[in-house]
């Protein structure tokens, strides 16, 4: 289906809907990427999904780290939510079009979502510090209701400022074109398309992006020196396979999310290229949630006797 390329006149924003470009550079792959997107989706909500299930039902998992696990969970089949659904209609019908409402939504879950992922991996390497560095009062401070309210602060803090940001970007005028070069509506192919100066809202989103992405990321990095630290220190090799086998997993996690996350949102705005920012935002958006279920289960013994036992059952 061919798309429309508006262009608005003068100041006055005469675009009503934006058209998101995708992989329409891939015309041939059209189809196979239809089924692998699919494919993707259905593995991570099935993925995902099942560590849920089992850390509510195996007893042995009923531990504020498998807590904020289901939570992590939870977090990423609505986080892929957001982008893969409109992907596959995009790819299924050809209807690149998104209604400036629509575009706007999106933007504001993913950003809230994104902030709230940022959040929780900080709290799961917080629950792995304590854990680590100070076993014995591991239980009095990682209670049931410190893990409720450290969940709940994660999944709102970020509400109201993605809320407002959100609203910032879109009372901007576009007048450049309404094609948007991505997958989904994203802050830096958005900003492209505003007409006048927008270093003013390109400032605010350096701003919230070291709120919510750099602030999360020192913290774990202060928690996993003093976890590395006590580590180390352990007198025994198995001693510290083990502690280390506890927080392997949620590092890995946070590499992959963070190292892509920030190299989009930090990064200067003329090293910005379609090409890679799709890349980039696909491992953030898509590879993390599909990974994630893996990374715990194969990395970790209690999960995998959780999912024997789950699966024996059958």
């Amino acid at each position: 289906m061919k798309q429309e390329e508006i262009y608005a006149k003068d100041n006055d924003s005469t675009v009503k809907q934006f058209v998101l470009l995708g992989f329409s550079d891939l015309p041939n792959l059209q189809e196979l990427l239809s089924v692998v997107f699919t494919i993707i989706y259905l593995t991570i909500l099935s993925g995902n999904s099942l560590m849920i299930v089992i850390t509510m039902l195996d007893p042995a998992l009923q531990k504020p780290m498998y807590f904020f696990l289901a939570n992590f969970s939870s977090l990423e089949i609505c986080y892929v939510s957001v982008t893969l659904p409109r992907i596959l209609f995009n790819l299924w019908t050809q209807d690149r079009s998104i209604s400036l409402l629509d575009c706007a939504t999106q933007m504001c879950f993913f950003l809230m979502l994104g902030a709230t992922e940022c959040f929780l991996l900080a709290v799961m390497s917080y629950d792995r510090y304590v854990a680590i560095c100070n076993p014995l009062h591991y239980p009095l401070v990682m209670n049931y209701k410190m893990c409720v309210q450290l969940a709940v602060g994660s999944w709102v803090s970020g509400i109201p400022v993605q809320i407002g940001q959100t609203w910032q970007i879109f009372s901007l005028h576009f007048c450049n074109s309404n094609l948007i070069n991505h997958f989904f509506c994203d802050i830096p192919p958005i900003l492209k398309l505003a007409c006048g100066d927008t270093s003013v809202h390109e400032v605010s989103v350096y701003a919230v992006a070291m709120l919510f992405v750099a602030v999360p990321f020192m913290l774990i990095l202060a928690s996993y020196s003093k976890i590395i630290s006590t580590i180390l220190s352990l007198p025994t090799a198995t001693g510290r396979a083990k502690a280390f086998s506890t927080c392997s997993s949620h590092l890995l996690v946070v590499v992959l999310f963070f190292g892509s996350a920030t190299i989009t949102y930090l990064r200067p705005k003329s090293n910005h290229s379609a090409g890679t920012d799709k890349l980039l935002s696909l491992f953030y958006t898509i590879v993390t949630p599909l990974l994630n279920p893996m990374i715990y289960s194969l990395r970790n013994k209690d999960v995998i006797a959780a999912l024997r036992k789950l699966l024996l059952k059958q």
